[in-house]
């Protein structure tokens, strides 16, 4: 796979959520991403650097579709994202669905290009 990192691909590949731990192998073609909760508490509506980073859904999908692109691992035909840690996973499915939380630069945009909500479980 070329191109910059903010192509589009012919079509976009799906994502499914998982609320229950994704346990063994999975399918050629697979990639599992887990969402591991914050390591340290917060206030309300407050969130540090290093757990937005780590919990944010745009940024882990943009950054392996560019390890694809720079040849660092195989082509994936779907997205299985693991977030049964996190006590509530509406954040990552909101960030997941269009129109729900306003794409803050190119790589959500890239994302939202790419990827494409197929369903909860």
């Amino acid at each position: 796979m070329t191109g910059t990192p903010y192509a589009k691909l012919a079509n976009p590949i799906p994502v499914t959520v998982v609320m229950m731990p994704v346990v063994g192998a999975t399918d050629d073609g697979v990639a599992v991403i887990r969402i591991e909760p914050t390591h340290h508490n917060h206030a309300s509506g407050v969130e540090c650097i290093a757990c937005a980073a780590a919990s944010d859904i745009r940024a882990i999908l943009f950054d392996l579709l560019e390890s694809v692109r720079q040849g660092q691992r195989p082509m994936f035909t779907r997205v299985v994202v693991d977030a049964s840690a996190l006590p509530d996973p509406q954040d990552v499915i909101d960030r997941l669905t269009p129109g729900r939380l306003p794409a803050l630069g190119l790589r959500d945009h890239a994302v939202a290009r790419n990827f494409t909500l197929a369903e909860v479980v």
